[in-house]
């Protein structure tokens, strides 16, 4: 999947306007980035849950296995800054792509979907002004102490390639199922268990 986030975000341009008006969203510093993903993400879990709870029993023949890079799921490993970061903005715009395909849509769920979507693209700014950020100051200091604090570290982190195939695996499923009720379903609540995993991440990325 090769999608620009600016692409995406024109999507839903109303959506995206809602963003303006949640106080504080951006004026943090890239130091409290950990304090906004946590929220962000914390919210997104809570409600895709909510949007999961009515499972329907016969969806679960249907279900598959979309396997998440093992190293997202080994959250423990050492990982540098930069690389949670940079694993958290693809997840972030795979995900905004995932969420806004115009075929997702349902009376019950608008609420929530665009609430999802709104969270991941501030998600994206907020990310993408700490990426550029990081860039610009060539943050040498910074990734010599990760260095040093972990060496190797580089071995184990998560997969921006990776990422793209785990996500193309999911909207592969859905363009084979026609974007069926149970289809969306199961990727609900894949979404949500991906979520959930880079939401510990987020505990890396406050040690550091």
């Amino acid at each position: 999947m090769n999608t620009q986030p600016d692409m995406i975000r024109k999507c839903v341009w109303p959506v995206c306007l809602i963003g303006l008006f949640i106080p504080g969203t951006l004026s943090l510093g890239c130091d409290l980035l950990h304090i906004h993903l946590r929220r962000i993400t914390w919210q997104n879990v809570k409600l895709l849950t909510n949007m999961s709870k009515s499972f329907p029993l016969e969806c679960l023949r249907e279900n598959k296995a979309f396997e998440l890079p093992r190293e997202v799921l080994a959250y423990s490993q050492p990982l540098l800054h930069r690389d949670i970061k940079g694993a958290f903005y693809e997840m972030s715009m795979l995900a905004f792509s995932i969420f806004t395909q115009s075929t997702f849509q349902s009376t019950g769920e608008e609420k929530h979907l665009g609430q999802i979507q709104t969270g991941l693209d501030q998600q994206l700014q907020y990310l993408e002004q700490c990426l550029k950020e990081e860039k610009g100051n060539e943050d040498k200091e910074e990734m010599e102490e990760d260095e040093r604090r972990h060496p190797g570290a580089r071995t184990p982190q998560p997969s921006n390639l990776e990422l793209r195939r785990y996500f193309h695996r999911i909207s592969s499923f859905l363009q084979d199922k026609q974007y069926s009720h149970c289809a969306w379903k199961i990727v609900q609540v894949e979404i949500r268990r991906c979520f959930y995993y880079f939401q510990r991440l987020i505990e890396l990325l406050r040690r550091k």
